[in-house]
């Protein structure tokens, strides 16, 4: 059981909210989290089970009664009619914090419910596959992921290690599920392959009634090879022979499943965030590895995907940063006309924060060149960084530092 840096945030979320709802794909942990945090009191129910799913979905309110809390709900996307009953039991207590705690892997589903029902009364945290930092064991001391100098000092106290090319790529085709962390290539393809069976084909089907399996697999390869790249809806539906909108329609609930992350252009008009490209990113890069079938790390890294996985793997690790603290990710890319790119721009209150990710061990100011022309978007450009394979993090002018991946 590895250490989950959300684990010192449950009680203090709990404490504040009547009801806690822990998001994010099936397998990530999300169930072994609440379990770790809770109380001897709090009894645990599992909508996965069919008995107690049916009762849930037939007569919600003796599930309430069965069930009071406080109480842990498994999956409740399985009986939206929970949160009404729900909303009446935390109403009578004069909604007293941490009655509930619920999970759930479909938030396509689930917030439809909660904006009905339990407005202001639910505390939402999304959870990924393990972190880097979870994974050596140094949960506790995970920080949102900034460049400033206060930021780099806490990462260079704590990450000792040098973390090779080699290991970095072992980490990104091996993935961040719990399941996955440590076990030979053969429990990995194992464990994978039923993932993609039991879990993604059986729940997203239900949901989007997909009735060839085998359209929709080819679907997963298809964005997963995409991953890293901008959004071009015409080209995947094309790819697999469906209409535009069943593609728009697949890749919602994928991103929503916590599956895929659709990072969107900075704009000083909000609106005009919305409707332009996306970029695209596989949040577990272990599975899209499996998915476009690289066979080991060292075929990866030599690969054609190489660069893309390295960005993606780098892009979720500071995404976990933000979303494992319970804090919200203000993250944006930057492009414009004249073909300038950065690869990540952190929105900070007062500031921005450029990133540019980059498969190099000898990054220069090039990598950094275009972070200027975020002065013009109406908020001060503050210290930036190239996240690159550097063994130890470098300087590269009064304002932006090369970082190692080992400090994510």
């Amino acid at each position: 059981m590895y250490p989950r840096t959300l684990a010192k945030h449950i009680l203090e979320i709990s404490q504040q909210f009547p009801v806690l709802l822990v998001t994010g794909p099936r397998q990530v942990g999300k169930t072994t989290l609440l379990e770790m945090c809770a109380e001897d009191n709090r009894t645990y129910v599992t909508l996965d089970d069919l008995d107690i799913r049916n009762l849930a979905q037939k007569d919600p309110g003796l599930f309430i009664q069965t069930y009071p809390p406080p109480v842990i709900i498994d999956e409740i996307q399985y009986a939206p009619l929970l949160f009404s009953y729900i909303k009446i039991q935390v109403d009578r207590t004069k909604q007293e914090p941490g009655l509930y705690w619920l999970t759930g892997s479909q938030k396509f589903s689930l917030m439809k419910g909660i904006s009905e029902s339990l407005a202001g009364r639910v505390g939402i945290i999304d959870l990924l596959g393990l972190s880097q930092a979870e994974i050596e064991d140094q949960a506790d001391l995970s920080t949102p992921f900034v460049p400033t100098s206060e930021w780099l000092s806490s990462a260079r106290g704590k990450h000792k290690k040098v973390v090779g090319v080699n290991q970095v790529y072992q980490r990104i085709w091996q993935g961040a599920f719990p399941k996955v962390v440590g076990v030979s290539p053969i429990q990995r393809d194992l464990y994978y392959r039923s993932y993609v069976q039991t879990y993604i084909q059986r729940d997203v089907r239900d949901l989007l009634r997909i009735t060839d399996n085998t359209v929709f697999y080819n679907f997963l390869i298809s964005v997963a090879a995409r991953t890293g790249q901008l959004l071009n809806y015409t080209d995947l539906a094309r790819d697999l022979s469906i209409d535009n909108k069943t593609a728009k329609s697949w890749l919602s609930v994928l991103a929503t499943s916590g599956l895929v992350y659709l990072l969107y252009p900075y704009f000083r008009n909000i609106t005009k965030r919305l409707i332009k490209t996306p970029k695209l990113y596989f949040l577990d890069t272990g599975l899209a590895c499996y998915l476009t079938k690289w066979t080991d790390p060292g075929s990866l890294e030599a690969g054609a995907m190489s660069g893309a996985m390295l960005e993606t793997y780098l892009f979720a690790e500071i995404l976990k940063s933000y979303w494992h603290n319970g804090k919200e990710a203000h993250f944006y890319y930057y492009r414009d006309l004249d073909q300038r790119e950065i690869d990540l721009v952190i929105e900070g209150d007062e500031s921005f924060f450029p990133v540019e990710f980059k498969k190099t061990g000898t990054p220069s100011m090039t990598a950094a060149k275009h972070f200027p022309v975020l002065e013009k978007l109406g908020k001060p450009l503050a210290t930036g960084a190239v996240v690159c394979l550097v063994e130890k993090e470098i300087p590269l002018s009064s304002t932006v530092t090369a970082i190692p991946v080992g400090y994510l």
